[in-house]
């Protein structure tokens, strides 16, 4: 048992650490933020096909992954059974005021996928293989599009710092579901497109102007006053300069108080970074992109620039 154990001791004093390096690279974007974020354009799509019924149509009005509907494409459209096809629903016009482009198309909501599992002449039966939201009559039935994510390696940390790079700006016009304030692997639109040369995998620098879009308003006024009274001592009296106010200004300090906005003024325009993103898919004049890296809280509203 002596020996066995030294032996054992042996062993672990001369093991050997192995790193699996693969781990360091993986997808920017799982399956849900590949193909259920949605997307800004401003090409028409093509609404002849369409859900019209559900299996269970009679106890609800939406449906879900496993749920069998029903297709007006048939064996006359050359539909097959183990087609795949996407859903998606056109939500409306998307115009922003962070953007100087005006329309920026119409956002189409990705629903979901679904496979055909029973052709007649002229319907078909599928079922609902992924749900990315609740799939409605009415939705509309699209070719599945090939998406590859961009993929990640060993990331340096966020520069908080960094110069611009010259490259095309544009701004955060929406968040996936509304969301005004987001965070790491949340889905944002941005308003750089085709149109700007962007490509799927591009990096984004994302940032805003130093003091500027933080969502709580500092007050007006200075913290402290430049002097005060009453907390001296009744004889001693003390003095009545405030500790924490802003200098004077003057050489003899003998003009007025320098306030923050005074202080400001004619400062060279900084910029304050406050994540990264990768876009994921590029229509004529928008982008869908996930965030990869924060610093703090981004918002709509905030820049971003081409790395």
């Amino acid at each position: 048992m002596a020996l066995a154990a030294g032996t054992a001791a042996h062993a672990q004093a001369n093991a050997t650490l192995i790193i699996n390096r693969s781990s360091d690279v993986g997808a920017v974007a799982g399956y849900t933020n590949l193909y259920c974020a949605g997307y800004v354009q401003t090409a028409p799509v093509n609404t002849a096909n369409r859900l019209i019924g559900a299996v269970e149509e009679q106890d609800g009005f939406n449906y879900a992954q496993n749920d069998y509907v029903y297709l007006n494409m048939g064996a006359g459209s050359g539909v097959h059974e183990g087609d795949m096809f996407a859903v998606i629903r056109p939500r409306g016009q998307v115009s922003s005021h962070w953007s100087h482009k005006g329309k920026l198309g119409f956002f189409v909501q990705e629903v979901g996928a679904l496979e055909v599992v029973r052709v007649k002449p002229n319907y078909s039966v599928a079922r609902i293989t992924t749900s990315c939201n609740n799939f409605l009559l009415g939705d509309l039935v699209q070719p599945i599009e090939s998406r590859v994510s961009p993929q990640m390696g060993r990331e340096p940390v966020l520069d908080r710092f960094s110069d611009s790079s010259g490259k095309a700006k544009g701004r955060i016009f929406m968040g996936r579901d509304n969301q005004e304030v987001l965070t790491r692997d949340q889905i944002i639109y941005v308003d750089l497109g085709r149109e700007d040369s962007v490509q799927t995998g591009d990096r984004l620098t994302i940032y805003r102007e130093l003091g500027k879009g933080n969502p709580l308003k500092p007050r007006d006024d200075e913290s402290v006053d430049a002097r005060d009274s009453g907390f001296q001592g009744m004889t001693n009296r003390g003095g009545k300069f405030s500790n924490q106010a802003a200098r004077k200004s003057g050489d003899t300090a003998e003009g007025h108080v320098v306030t923050t906005e005074d202080a400001k003024e004619g400062r060279p325009d900084i910029r304050k970074v406050v994540g990264e993103a990768v876009i994921l898919n590029v229509k004529e004049r928008t982008a869908t992109a996930v965030i990869t890296k924060t610093a703090q809280e981004i918002q709509t509203g905030d820049w971003v620039e081409v790395q």
